[in-house]
């Protein structure tokens, strides 16, 4: 395997990650209003749905349905996992809740990083408005997070490790794709595309939704709103 070629994997896998950590600090530098937070929670679910419906279906309808609906379960079932162990050690409120949308946003993440390692063993062209895309995404997937944690009195030094832990793991998991990218064809971009978006939708449903529709009666509105920004960013 080509070194220069799995750094490369890492620094995708970070990179388009990095929005994560940024927009964690941010909530300390910026008040955040109640309302705003829910606005863009719920901006970022419409465009995560979007996400689903534009880049990953598509992805993996070159798989058989059955097979796409069991990698699509076994991501709903990765992030329900977590949620559930969060929920053991903090509880159903407060920081469960925004922990919850944090695991999402690992379940969304690495199979993300690990299709852009992918790309690069198989030689595919890697896109920069996708790339792109990613790391906008994240922002308020992470704001919102970070400001209910931030409220419940986390400093800054522990969301931001927190944040930064999930940047570490997507890119180790990019690296990962390409090496298993590299040597095997049972590892595709579809299986992972497919994951991704069952977990995506489970956190959609279970966390980021509830949370942005608590706080903020427009929840809806948003959403829609967000739907929409990223097809439109897509045809640009």
């Amino acid at each position: 395997m080509n070194g220069n070629l799995i750094l490369l994997a890492f620094v995708l896998g970070a990179v388009s990650q990095a929005s994560l950590i940024i927009s964690a600090i941010a909530v300390y530098v910026v008040k955040f209003p109640t309302r705003l937070v829910g606005a863009l929670a719920a901006f970022g679910a419409g465009a995560l749905i979007a996400a689903v419906a534009r880049d990953l279906l598509p992805e993996a309808q070159e798989l058989h349905l059955g097979v796409a609906s069991l990698w699509a379960m076994a991501g709903a079932l990765t992030f329900l996992g977590g949620e559930h162990l969060v929920e053991k050690k903090f509880g159903s409120g407060g920081a469960a809740g925004a922990l919850g949308i944090v695991i999402g946003a690992v379940v969304d993440g690495i199979p993300e990083s690990i299709i852009f390692g992918i790309q690069l063993a198989s030689g595919a062209p890697i896109s920069l408005a996708f790339l792109a895309a990613v790391f906008v995404s994240n922002i308020p997937q992470a704001i919102a997070p970070s400001a209910e944690l931030a409220a419940i009195g986390w400093n800054w030094r522990r969301v931001a490790v927190l944040w930064s832990w999930v940047v570490l793991a997507c890119g180790v998991a990019s690296m990962l794709g390409y090496g298993v990218g590299s040597a095997s064809d049972l590892l595709k971009g579809a299986r992972m595309s497919a994951f991704a978006g069952g977990g995506i939708l489970a956190m959609l449903s279970n966390s980021l939704v509830p949370f942005a529709h608590e706080r903020t009666k427009a929840a809806g509105l948003w959403t829609v709103v967000g739907f929409c920004a990223s097809f439109a960013m897509a045809q640009s």
